[in-house]
This record gives C-alpha cells, sequence and structure tokens, in this order.
C-alpha cells in the first residue's frame, strides 16, 4: 500500500482516479489545489504525489518546483492535457519523476504509479552538499573542505538522515526510525551520542539543536 496525494481540480477525473487507486489497495487524500497540497503535505507523510499540472491559481510546475527547492524527494506523476515536448522538458527540470498525458488508461496510471514508486525506494541522491560538507550516499563517504572525514556506520546514518532533511527539525523518535529503515539498530541514548560525535568531526554548528523539539541542518549557501 502506499500512502497518495491526489492533486486534481477536474470534479469527475479527481473522484474517479481516487477510486480507481482505492480499489488498487492505496490510501488516498485528494485535494484541488496546490494550498491544499501544501497543507496536506505539513500533516502527513506520502510516498508518492498524482499531479495535475493544470491547477487554479498555483500551477503543478511552480508547486514542484517549491517542494524540491524545500528538499523534498517523494515521487510525482504528473498528468497533463498537453503531450508536448516542451511542457514535459519544463516538468522534468521542475523535479517531476513521470508524466501521462490525459484522457489516459486508468490501468496505465496504476501501473505507473507502482512502478514509479519502485524507482523511488531504491532512488538515492549522489550527492548532498551544504557550505563545505559534501555527503556521498552511494559511497558512504563524508567530506569537509574537500578532505575525506571518517564516520562510524551509525555516524554516516544520522548525518545521512538530517541533510537529507535539510531545514527540517527531526525529533530523536522520527531519526530513530528512519535509523531502522536503514537496517541499523541503535540504543536509547545513542542518537544524542552519536551526533555529539558528529559535531566534533564536522563542527560544532553543522548539526542544531532545537531545545525540546529535535534537532536541525540549516542549509547552507
Amino acid at each position: 500500500m502506499i500512502r497518495i496525494l491526489l492533486v486534481e481540480d477536474d470534479p469527475m477525473m479527481g473522484p474517479a482516479v481516487k477510486v480507481a487507486l482505492t480499489q488498487a489497495g492505496h490510501a488516498v487524500d485528494l485535494v484541488t489545489t496546490a494550498e491544499d497540497a501544501d497543507i496536506a503535505l505539513g500533516t502527513a507523510k506520502y510516498g508518492l504525489i498524482v499531479l495535475d499540472i493544470n491547477l487554479p491559481e498555483k500551477s503543478g510546475l511552480d508547486f514542484v518546483d517549491d517542494l524540491r527547492k524545500n528538499h523534498q524527494d517523494i515521487p510525482v506523476l504528473a498528468l497533463t492535457a498537453r503531450n508536448t515536448t516542451r511542457q514535459k522538458i519544463e516538468g522534468l527540470n521542475a523535479g517531476m519523476d513521470d508524466y501521462l498525458v490525459k484522457p489516459f488508461d486508468l490501468d496505465e496510471l496504476l501501473a505507473r504509479v507502482q512502478a514509479l514508486f519502485r524507482r523511488s525506494k531504491g532512488r538515492a541522491t549522489p550527492h548532498i552538499k551544504n557550505g563545505n560538507i559534501v555527503l556521498d550516499s552511494i559511497s558512504k563517504t563524508v567530506w569537509k573542505n574537500d578532505a575525506p572525514v571518517p564516520l562510524s556506520a551509525r555516524e554516516f546514518a544520522i548525518l545521512a538522515i538530517l541533510m537529507g532533511n535539510m531545514g527540517k527539525i527531526m525529533n530523536k523518535q522520527e531519526i530513530e526510525d528512519k535509523l531502522y529503515g536503514w537496517d541499523i539498530e541503535i540504543e536509547s541514548n545513542a542518537v544524542e551520542v552519536h551526533i555529539s560525535h558528529l559535531r566534533k568531526k564536522l563542527g560544532e554548528q553543522t548539526i542544531k539543536t532545537i531545545r525540546g523539539m529535535g534537532y536541525i541542518v540549516e542549509k547552507i549557501a
């Protein structure tokens, strides 16, 4: 099952697509504007977004562009009525992952959703750069000022989680939950210990503590 955010303002197509996705076993939230989609993303975690390009007020292109600028890598399947190369290029440059041209077959939609979600689970951005720190998620190495910084597997995983959610405050439980997804077990106080080690190796300001809330890696130009 995938939790899907469906953003479609067509009063007939939106409910029809929601029914098809729901019957296929997915959990679907339907909204009709980019503004409502932003609200939904702030209240729930989604595995995939199905997005109409031609939304009222704020377009789907602008929505995805903002999504990527905020370091959110949720896969996006775009729905468009225009099968033009220019629009596809604009969408891919904005950060969309796949396209489906209206009118489309619902079975093809379901197949595209499954394929895109499978690809996203194996997707990793090779490099995440923040200031003078670069994290390579493929080789699992970290560099500071062009010099390698030796990290343990747990230290690397915690840094990758925080840098992958740059600009977002993450509490201890959220970090521990994501560590289990890395198949890494961690003791109850180990997050604090490993973050302390990371600060010693990378600089005290690399990971900031927001009292009573959690930890954050702030974006540095």
